[in-house]
């Protein structure tokens, strides 16, 4: 059997390993407050959605089954989730946002010290920063600048996923999908920084 941690997604998918590396990634804040424990909920009602077990969850999320069971059953009682699509290219504002938060995030964890998003970027993670139009166009400046001042060590994917980025926010679709906009948001982040540590750009 073909290996598939090191292939590209199928669109609207993803690895049992990438979905665990975001899944633990949400475990090393969840104690930073209740947005981050809702989000978890949510991601794990959505992958209920796409048809994964409770026991895979579960597993992959360090939780028991039971605990995943009950984060489920709150939803059950409403109408069905509405489908969810894991695939990097989509052009909502929420979704773009998190492209551009986790590209930012990959840059400043890259090139620690001389990284001109850092600060930036550690400010979103202790809620003294947000995803105002100010704010969104001054973090697309400072990525913008790292890729220039890195452009020779950083991978050609860096630079195709930001120009994505850009021409997305400089056109959105207005449409923005299911779930909440914080929820898009961290899952794009999320799925974008998997993408570039697995070679693709999206």
């Amino acid at each position: 059997m073909a290996d598939r941690r090191h292939t590209h997604p199928d669109p609207g998918a993803l690895t049992e390993e990438q979905a665990g590396r975001m899944l633990a990634d949400m475990n090393g804040v969840i104690r930073a407050g209740e947005e981050m424990r809702k989000l978890r909920a949510e991601v794990i009602r959505i992958f209920a959605g796409l048809g994964w077990t409770q026991d895979r969850i579960a597993r992959l999320a360090d939780m028991s089954q039971p605990a995943v069971s009950k984060q489920i059953a709150r939803n059950a009682a409403g109408d069905p989730p509405a489908p969810f699509d894991l695939s990097l290219d989509q052009q909502d504002i929420p979704w773009l946002e998190g492209r551009l938060w986790g590209l930012a995030e990959e840059i400043s964890e890259t090139f620690t010290d001389t990284a001109r998003c850092t600060r930036h970027v550690i400010a979103i993670a202790r809620g003294r920063r947000h995803f105002t139009p100010q704010g969104v166009d001054e973090l697309r400046r400072l990525v913008e600048a790292d890729l220039r001042l890195h452009r020779a060590a950083l991978p050609r994917g860096y630079r195709d996923a930001y120009d994505a980025i850009s021409r997305g926010l400089d056109l959105p679709s207005g449409a923005t999908g299911p779930a909440s906009a914080a929820t898009r948001r961290a899952l794009a982040c999320q799925i974008q920084r998997i993408h570039l540590r697995d070679g693709f750009a999206g």
